[in-house]
């Protein structure tokens, strides 16, 4: 029987707000003397997508996210030597909490899964404190596993077993959603956990286990609806 049920944060119950897009990279390119084309922005983050390589052991590495960022700086057309305080800076703005808005379907998707008994975790990649994120957005969930603070980033299995422990759930009594096939789906997989794609975009139309919108999870775990 469900018993839990994992949530990534990131695309999947926020979405950045305009300091973290084109318009905000460009803003703060030309604190640090950086003119930022922001129609090159989606090519420039998808490249560095394709580019990053995370740590072998999926330890959680700052540096990593400072490299990353700085990839997608250059990408708009940002001078390499000046790119580096640019995007620690840019980093810094994914630490703050103001800057993440909930989508439509999150609270009442939440709300849901609350009448039915369900216990909540968050779990998360990224540099920000997940616990602090959470109670600022006012969250009702249990458990919130964030990769600053648990030292490995998904898909390391440990991350998701950390949260199910916490949980008091086994992986065949929870599941996992989120928006990242490789991270979400794949890592939770690996642990015999089920796990649903929220595929906002329409990306991954194949997917068998796939949802487009928040509001059609209750139904894919086979709640009873409301």
């Amino acid at each position: 029987m469900l018993q839990a049920v994992l949530l990534d944060v990131d695309f999947t119950l926020f979405r950045p707000g305009p300091e973290l897009g084109p318009q905000g990279y460009a803003r703060i390119g030309a604190r640090h003397g950086l003119t930022l084309d922001t129609e090159r922005y989606e090519a420039a983050r998808l490249a560095a997508i394709a580019e990053l390589q995370l740590h072998p052991e999926l330890v959680h590495d700052t540096e990593l996210w400072v490299r990353f960022t700085e990839s997608i700086v250059v990408g708009m057309g940002g001078d390499p030597v000046l790119s580096r305080s640019c995007a620690v800076e840019l980093v810094r703005e994914w630490e703050r909490h103001e800057n993440f808005f909930l989508y439509d379907d999150t609270l009442p998707t939440l709300a849901e899964l609350r009448r039915h008994g369900l216990r909540i975790g968050l779990v998360s990649n990224g540099q920000r404190d997940l616990e602090e994120f959470a109670r600022h957005h006012s969250l009702d969930v249990d458990v919130c596993v964030g990769s600053l603070s648990h030292g490995h980033v998904k898909p390391h299995r440990s991350i998701f077993e950390a949260a199910l422990t916490a949980l008091e759930a086994g992986p065949g009594d929870a599941a996992m959603v989120g928006d990242s096939f490789a991270d979400d789906i794949a890592g939770a997989r690996a642990l015999g956990m089920r796990a649903i794609l929220l595929d906002r975009d329409g990306l991954h139309v194949d997917e068998p286990d796939r949802i487009d919108t928040l509001l059609a999870l209750p139904a894919a775990l086979g709640l009873m609806p409301s």
